[in-house]
């Protein structure tokens, strides 16, 4: 491996560790500043921030399909995560709501086989299985498990649920959609202004600016998240380019563990063992879906 070739892994993998630092850094500022408001600030400075290292974004250069279908389940996406997150009712909910977040590659790589015509082999199923067992487990904490106690463990947040779920199906939407209509653009910038936009007028009908309290860290944790998107999308575009592609995206599949530790420790949490063991069920449930794909075609007509 060449050193650019080197270096541009190596980027890959920060981006990798960035997006990692997403559901404790969003989950802290949320405490501080209020679900909605906490989140309106994390994407307005993330989408400076992208417009300062990628420009202002052209409409016009975007395909119309990618522009306003994509562009609706990306903003939808990251509103849903956000708040899911930011409306935990504990810390420890919070890492539960991530935690089903990361039921997206498995998502994505299912979905792909009726939008994109995706091919893959009979392990595809298991795969998608365990990543199910891995959030019932992490859901089901250290008690034994029965599916009333699970649907207790729904309605006891339901909305925060509710929207955590919703935000893993809308990624594999926006993921197999961007495939087949995006034509190699990248909305990424417009959709976070867009997503700020939307996260500002709910808080204008629902709040005041009186319910905001701006404190030294509260800003030092939105200008860190603002800093971490924008590097992150940069890093890992240098990544997929110019690095190895088959390293960076074995490394994602690990992004879980790595969320579930930096989250861990910025919260001050001890995850239970029952946690963890959920968090390697889905991390290996993504990558058994991943390679029973892998090698494959994949063909959007």
């Amino acid at each position: 491996m060449s050193s650019l070739s080197q270096r541009a892994t190596l980027t890959g993998l920060l981006a990798i560790v960035l997006w990692s630092t997403s559901v404790g850094m969003i989950r802290s500022i949320s405490e501080l500043l209020g679900a909605t408001a906490g989140a309106a600030l994390i994407y307005s400075a993330s989408a400076l921030f992208l417009c300062c290292l990628r420009g202002i974004p052209k409409i016009r250069q975007f395909p119309p399909v990618y522009l306003w279908l994509g562009g609706l389940l990306f903003v939808s996406y990251e509103i849903c995560l956000a708040l899911s997150i930011g409306l935990a009712s504990s810390r420890s909910q919070s890492l539960e709501l991530g935690m089903i977040n990361y039921l997206w590659p498995c998502l994505t790589i299912l979905l792909a086989i009726p939008l994109n015509q995706q091919q893959y082999r009979h392990w595809l199923w298991p795969g998608l299985a365990l990543s199910l067992l891995g959030i019932i487990w992490v859901m089901k904490g250290d008690s034994a498990w029965t599916p009333t106690l699970l649907w207790h463990n729904i309605l006891s947040n339901p909305l925060a649920y509710g929207l955590a779920f919703s935000a893993a199906l809308l990624w594999g939407l926006y993921n197999n959609i961007t495939k087949r209509y995006a034509s190699g653009t990248s909305g990424v910038t417009l959709f976070f202004i867009i997503t700020a936009l939307v996260l500002w007028l709910k808080f204008a009908l629902t709040q005041t600016p009186h319910s905001l309290h701006f404190s030294l860290r509260a800003i030092a944790e939105v200008l860190f998240m603002g800093a971490s998107a924008a590097i992150a999308y940069s890093a890992w575009n240098s990544g997929i380019q110019q690095g190895n592609l088959t390293l960076l995206a074995t490394a994602s599949y690990f992004t879980p563990v790595f969320s579930t530790l930096l989250a861990a420790v910025w919260l001050q949490l001890s995850p239970s063992v029952s946690f963890w063991q959920g968090v390697v069920m889905v991390t290996a449930g993504s990558l058994i879906c991943w390679l029973a794909t892998r090698n494959l075609p994949q063909v959007a007509e």
